[in-house]
């Protein structure tokens, strides 16, 4: 019935106006509402919200907790969540619509491959939320924070634009510290060991994913860490 479930929404979302889907690396092609082919890149704002208004990011979106959320609070900005995990995305999707967001949109593909899709300059923010720590040996290049990643977003944030990490996972947010500490091109603002033991700089770290309302890992504090990529 599961499965079923999920080719269901894979169905729905078919339909949708507000997902776009790729999974080729070697063909760099979006297809939205339908199956129609689209091209973005460089222009989201202004083809696909129909505004001139900035772009922030949420990578390994699950269920776009955090792209619904912040368009509600900031209807002046546009959202985009991208997971390559189709019936988490249903769910943030089919939330938007119902809820008239037309500044929430959703892209399904590899995190690798958001260079294909979104142009230099064109990203103001990107929020990093709760993404796989990837702990076993060996694997810590798949790490959303790790040198690899950095350079992909490089090539499609503003100069100076703010990245967030919001991880309950002690190795990542070292290992990101240390990351960016070997980067000369990028300055950590903000690293909070603990984001709940004082009141929040920013409402936006109100928001919680559906990790974060599991509380799954228990006795982990919240993490953050704020930084920018020159």
């Amino acid at each position: 019935m599961a499965k079923r479930n999920k080719l269901q929404k894979f169905a729905e979302m078919l339909s949708f106006p507000n997902v776009f889907e790729n999974f080729n690396m070697k063909t760099p092609v979006l297809t939205g509402k339908d199956g129609e082919e689209v091209d973005f890149k460089g222009i989201w704002s202004e083809k696909h919200f129909n505004n001139n208004h900035p772009i922030t990011l949420e990578l390994a979106c699950g269920g776009g907790e955090y792209a619904v959320d912040l368009g509600k609070m900031f209807p002046e900005r546009n959202f985009i969540g991208v997971d390559i995990k189709g019936a988490r995305i249903w769910r943030g999707a089919k939330y938007a619509l119902e809820n008239n967001l037309s500044n929430v949109s959703f892209v399904r593909t590899r995190i690798e491959q958001i260079g294909l899709f979104f142009g230099p300059n064109e990203i103001d923010e990107i929020w990093i939320t709760f993404p796989d720590p990837f702990l076993r040996e060996g694997k810590a290049n798949k790490r959303l924070t790790s040198a690899r990643f950095l350079n992909e977003y490089r090539k499609i944030i503003k100069p100076g634009g703010i990245l967030h990490l919001k991880t309950d996972d002690p190795t990542l947010y070292e290992f990101t510290l240390e990351t960016l500490q070997q980067d000369n091109q990028c300055v950590i603002h903000i690293a909070d060991e603990n984001i709940y033991s004082k009141p929040f700089p920013i409402p936006e770290l109100a928001i919680k994913t559906k990790y974060e309302g599991m509380n799954i890992s228990g006795s982990n504090t919240i993490k953050w860490i704020k930084f920018s990529i020159h």
